[in-house]
């Protein structure tokens, strides 16, 4: 005979298991179901922004090429662009698929979000800069339209992310690319780089590490197939190819291009203890919090800063400002431009 006590219990249990599963909003069941919709969200926009950087570089698009761009199967792939086709967000055609202007609309609003992010990391946080891109494609999902507005407006309705990508206006419009390949250039050429490509993740690492940066004035000194020689910002920078490859420039004439090409240029970092030097510029490399911090510390143009003491390490170094004490990093020295008295 069964006891009624365990019956009720065992009732009890399951109509609470019963309701946790599928409770309205918060069961288990509808969580599933709005992770599997997000995932799903994540994928359209995903192969949305694909479609838009082929249509932007003049690239043909297909079915293999977003399996490879999304990092799925070609069947799932497949099944994303019936899934746009019956959104009406694209077309197929004999030679692959084309956004239609309402899947065009939707792509430039993710884009929108992506790098209004990637210049909100840059100008008003700490954040590295091998860590944008990532951090950005995970925002790009989860931010509004009248969430992305607000953020424009509260930095200043930038137009181009800090690796020189255009911001798309709110109404869609997006100019087109200017530049060519850094590799395209002769011996001699000067130019200034106008993006820098942050895919795949270790080359763009690779270029920050170097401290490139979308804004610099650089020459080509040598280009063979085994290495790219550059001056910019006083000092020499040697690249792979591949690497280099990554580098859209717009050529300038010599007399363009600042003397921080070739030099001569010295940076704080150079100043040793109890040598003084007056500031010329700081590097737009320094950005967000960190160029703020010197700013704040009254490391402009024409203050006088003298090297007092470095520290038993040899890092940071202790300097004279406008009559106050301050340590600085080597690695933000050497964004300090100076010229020795």
């Amino acid at each position: 005979m069964i006891d009624p006590v365990n019956a009720l219990l065992a009732a009890g249990l399951l109509a609470l298991v019963l309701a946790l599963f599928f409770m309205p909003r918060y069961g288990l069941a509808a969580r599933w179901n709005r992770a599997r919709r997000g995932v799903r969200r994540v994928l359209i926009e995903d192969a949305l922004k694909h479609l838009y950087d082929c249509e932007y570089n003049h690239l043909p698009c297909t079915v293999r090429s977003i399996a490879g761009a999304l990092d799925i199967r070609a069947d799932e792939a497949a099944s994303l662009v019936s899934r746009l086709s019956s959104l009406g967000l694209l077309l197929t055609h004999d030679t692959g698929v084309a956004l239609t202007p309402e899947g065009r609309s939707y792509a430039l609003r993710v884009i929108r979000v992506h790098r209004l992010w990637e210049r909100y990391l840059a100008d008003e946080t700490s954040v590295p800069e091998t860590e944008w891109h990532a951090s950005a494609e995970h925002q790009e999902h989860r931010m509004t339209p009248a969430q992305a507005e607000a953020l424009a407006a509260q930095i200043g309705n930038p137009h181009f992310d800090p690796h020189g990508d255009p911001i798309p206006s709110p109404s869609g419009e997006m100019p087109p690319r200017k530049g060519r390949s850094l590799l395209s250039l002769n011996e001699g050429d000067t130019a200034v780089v106008t993006h820098i490509e942050d895919e795949p993740e270790a080359v763009y690492a690779q270029l920050t590490a170097q401290g490139v940066y979308a804004g610099m004035h650089l020459m080509l000194i040598e280009r063979t197939n085994e290495r790219v020689r550059l001056a910019a910002d006083g000092d020499e920078i040697v690249l792979a190819p591949v690497v280099a490859g990554n580098l859209t420039v717009e050529p300038v004439e010599p007399s363009a291009a600042t003397e921080t090409v070739t030099g001569p240029v010295e940076t704080l970092a150079g100043v040793e203890p109890g040598e003084e030097a007056v500031v010329l510029s700081i590097s737009k490399a320094c950005r967000g919090q960190q160029r703020r911090r010197l700013l704040d510390l009254g490391i402009v143009p024409g203050t006088t800063v003298r090297a007092e003491m470095r520290s038993a390490s040899g890092d940071p170094t202790a300097y004279a400002v406008r009559g106050t004490l301050v340590a600085l990093r080597r690695n933000h020295a050497q964004m300090i431009f100076v010229q020795r008295n």
